[in-house]
């Protein structure tokens, strides 16, 4: 059965005056899919228009040739309303006779990405906004290569969006429920040597920051034996007043129990478990640069495995020197997963990352999986039998060379932050605290290099309204130099563009540099 929902572009509100139609929201999809506050543009009548769009493109991607339809998946993280955000999409796509399997709890991201290849499937909808603040929600659709969605995928779904009726309906049966979390902790078991970590003794540390990897991570190190310490690990929508995002400044619980419970490592994952985070065993936090790396060395030097490394823009040039000296090929994408999953499946990859935390590694899927990187970074303690900090620093011995990274967010309004790209874009630094700059890449943003390990990227964030800087370099002092001049040239531009004096004003309410992040 169906029954009819008012989503119409022209509703009339109690009054009898012309309410917002819910077709006049503009759904704008970023590096990772959609992600709006909820209440907001975020409703029941948008998810609806989204869930229909998706429906047109599966039936005609999927569906149109196939002698059965195959199953739409459904998962959701721990947001407010996300379980019902999932079960309306599901029962939009039901009344399009669209089959649908939702999980049965809240899932990563990375385990409903797997499910999408693991039986025939027309992909996955999954509803999060993975590390944006507990106001927001969102939806990416996973097709069933289990990655995330190219450009074209997406545009075409936008082109969908144009073909909503007035009056989506949605069908009133039963939905159907499915546990993905067996066969996918079954496969990362599998990949990940987990014997050898039940053997090597090592204590860890977990927090679950309120996220879907609780029941996930902790489980899989417990079945091998292994001792864990959990920490928030039951569904709180509010994420316990901080942000699913494990950043240092969130991981203080985690920080003070693995100094105070004398841990090997302490873990975490950002709100739908696919971005990780790391703390040593002196309950220092190791970027997702330092991470990237280890875990390469990890893979060439352990596993014995060989290929290409792919990574950012925005990511750190010491894989460029690592994949130089172990002579391996290295690709730079712009930033978004979606541009290193490409790369996975078509090409011979060993590992593909990002300086956000994002990352997944040869012979698993083309997403990033917070949960897998987190025990791959287990299974590496457990192979070195050394602490994370001598392993670090071993490293960078081997490399000959030491990084300086730092990172800061610019916020700015919308106008500032165009009018800015499009000067620093027709007239960008020629030098920078004294040094030429040597030339200029614009394959995501505005990247101004010294040489070929000293530079600085500029770019509007895909997910959030900010503008992003990065800076590294081979001396912390040089970092610090070039990101003092540059943001004192970016500061003059925003000052002109507000109609000040560059001498003079600084940046208006609103217009905030928030503060550097090593």
């Amino acid at each position: 059965m169906t029954e009819a929902v008012n989503g119409g572009i022209n509703r009339s509100g109690k009054d009898g005056s012309e309410s917002k139609s819910p077709a006049s929201d503009p759904i704008e999809f970023g590096t990772d899919g959609w992600r709006a506050i909820i209440a907001d543009q975020f409703t029941f009548a948008n998810v609806e228009r989204v869930a229909y769009a998706v429906g047109l493109y599966v039936k005609e991607h999927y569906h149109k040739q196939a002698a059965r339809p195959v199953p739409m998946l459904i998962g959701y993280d721990t947001r407010f309303l996300a379980d019902k955000f999932a079960e309306r999409a599901a029962r939009v796509l039901m009344a399009m006779d669209v089959p649908v399997k939702v999980s049965s709890r809240d899932v990563p991201t990375p385990c409903i990405a797997w499910a999408t290849q693991h039986e025939p499937t027309a992909g996955a909808l999954q509803i999060t906004a993975s590390h944006n603040p507990p106001e927001y929600c969102g939806i990416k659709y996973i097709p069933e290569y289990a990655g995330p969605a190219t450009d074209d995928i997406t545009e075409r779904m936008l082109s969908y969006l144009k073909h909503t009726p007035d009056h989506i309906p949605h069908s009133t049966d039963e939905v159907k429920n499915f546990d993905p979390q067996p066969p996918y902790l079954a496969a990362v078991g599998e990949f990940i040597n987990m014997k050898r970590i039940g053997s090597s003794g090592v204590k860890v540390g977990y927090d679950a920051l309120y996220s879907t990897s609780r029941g996930y991570l902790d489980h899989i190190l417990k079945q091998w034996g292994v001792s864990v310490r959990v920490l928030h690990d039951w569904r709180d929508p509010l994420f316990g007043g901080g942000m699913p995002e494990p950043k240092k400044q969130f991981l203080r619980d985690l920080i003070g129990l693995v100094i105070n419970e004398k841990l090997d490592v302490g873990l975490a994952t950002d709100g739908d478990a696919d971005r990780f985070a790391v703390v040593d065993e002196h309950g220092n936090y190791l970027s997702p640069n330092q991470l990237l790396c280890m875990l390469t060395r990890h893979m060439v030097r352990n596993r014995k495995e060989k290929g290409a490394i792919v990574k950012t823009v925005a990511t750190t040039h010491l894989l460029d020197r690592m994949a130089e000296k172990y002579g391996l090929p290295i690709i730079e994408t712009p930033v978004g997963f979606k541009f290193i999953g490409e790369e996975m499946r078509r090409g011979d990859i060993l590992i593909g990352g990002e300086e956000s935390g994002g990352m997944s590694v040869k012979g698993h899927i083309p997403e990033k999986d917070g949960i897998l990187a987190n025990l791959l970074l287990v299974e590496m303690i457990a192979y070195e039998e050394k602490p994370l900090s001598q392993i670090w620093l071993e490293l960078q011995q081997e490399m000959e060379m030491k990084f300086s990274f730092v990172r800061a967010d610019l916020r700015l309004t919308k106008a500032t932050a165009k009018g800015l790209m499009d000067r620093l874009n027709e007239n960008p630094h020629l030098t920078l605290a004294g040094e030429k700059v040597s030339r200029v890449g614009r394959k995501d943003g505005l990247k101004l290099y010294l040489d070929d390990y000293n530079w600085v990227l500029i770019r509007p964030s895909g997910t959030e309204p900010l503008i992003r800087l990065y800076f590294e370099g081979n001396s912390q002092e040089r970092v610090d130099a070039v990101a003092a001049d540059f943001n004192k040239q970016v500061k003059a531009v925003i000052s002109e563009l507000e109609g000040g004096h560059p001498q003079e004003a600084s940046p208006k309410s609103g217009n905030k540099v928030e503060a550097p992040v090593s």
